[in-house]
């Protein structure tokens, strides 16, 4: 019998776009023939460490990216970490996609990173960029080709059933509950530090819960030119136009943002002032954020929109 090669190593941040390709990511390398290791959940002391390895001017997101980077450098071989500048001509991503790979090559010298940019306005695409990488790795391309197909088919059938899961919420809707929709990337709703308390909260205070990121993208990207025509950060108006897909739905709409985020602070203010007929609320986190004060907010919120919904049934 022949000697058995040793896998390589590929290190996935559970931080930033994880969260929302992940299932993608995962089945790809895993099909492609590498062994995974994931960072856990994040806690205090990842977002500690984090803190303390970025630049004050750094969104929390970002450190808390850093925290993941640093518990993964010595366990695996290799980082990914993919540069995301735009998905669409004319649109671009948040900075920080945009510099990612720099950010950790300085933070972390002499870190093994495998990397490919994805840059629709210059004709990188994901397909092209991402098979050339891992090529370099794995001279198989048949197997690589066919990780490709069947990680972007487990995605797609991913988020159509969450897409189906909410859909079949709404239809079956508790009349009495208020129903709220919780506007934040999947990199903060999802984060076990950041978005995951709040929703749990939430949903301890009686109330259903829709989620921004769990719409059809491309009907989302149409509708949120009903709010503004010329906004350009793609993520941002993803979750425009979910807003406008999903209000009629709703009783109250809850923002969750990370600080200091540009964009979300622009396209927050910019629903403030268009969206007049329900209860808006904006919850800012950052490393100092207080869990009573936070959990104050959100209980007076709830209060208001059962109140409301109570005098709405009683006419």
């Amino acid at each position: 019998m022949g000697k058995e090669t040793k896998k390589i190593k590929i290190g996935l941040p559970r931080a930033l776009h994880f969260y929302k390709y992940h299932i993608s990511w995962e089945e790809f390398f895993e099909r492609a023939g590498f062994e995974l290791v994931v960072s856990p959940l994040t806690n205090q002391e990842i977002l500690k460490k984090g803190v303390n390895l970025a630049v004050d001017e750094s969104c929390l997101s970002l450190k808390i990216y850093l925290g993941h980077i640093d518990w993964l450098k010595d366990k695996v071989d290799y980082i990914f970490i993919p540069r995301i500048v735009s998905l669409h001509k004319k649109e671009e991503a948040c900075t920080k996609f945009m510099s990612l790979n720099d950010i950790v090559r300085n933070t972390f010298p002499g870190l093994k990173i495998i990397e490919y940019t994805i840059d629709a306005n210059k004709f990188r695409f994901e397909f092209f960029k991402i098979l050339r990488t891992i090529f370099s790795l794995k001279h198989n391309p048949i197997r690589i080709l066919q990780a490709y197909y069947y990680a972007k088919k487990k995605q797609s059938d991913y988020e159509k059933a969450r897409i189906e899961e909410q859909t079949s919420k709404i239809k079956n809707k508790d009349p009495n509950k208020p129903m709220i929709l919780v506007v934040s990337h999947p990199y903060t709703t999802y984060d076990s530090l950041l978005g995951k308390p709040i929703t749990k909260f939430l949903e301890s205070q009686g109330v259903d819960i829709l989620y921004a990121d769990i719409v059809d993208i491309k009907e989302a990207l149409e509708q949120s030119k009903k709010i503004s025509k010329d906004l350009y950060w793609t993520y941002n108006k993803e979750l425009l136009g979910a807003i406008e897909i999903y209000k009629q739905y709703v009783d109250g709409i809850i923002f969750l943002m990370v600080f200091p985020c540009g964009p979300d602070a622009l396209v927050i203010n910019l629903c403030q002032n268009k969206i007049k007929d329900i209860p808006l609320s904006v919850i800012t986190l950052d490393e100092l954020s207080g869990e009573a004060g936070l959990k104050t907010r959100l209980e007076s919120f709830v209060d208001i929109l059962k109140i409301k919904k109570k005098k709405n049934g009683k006419k």
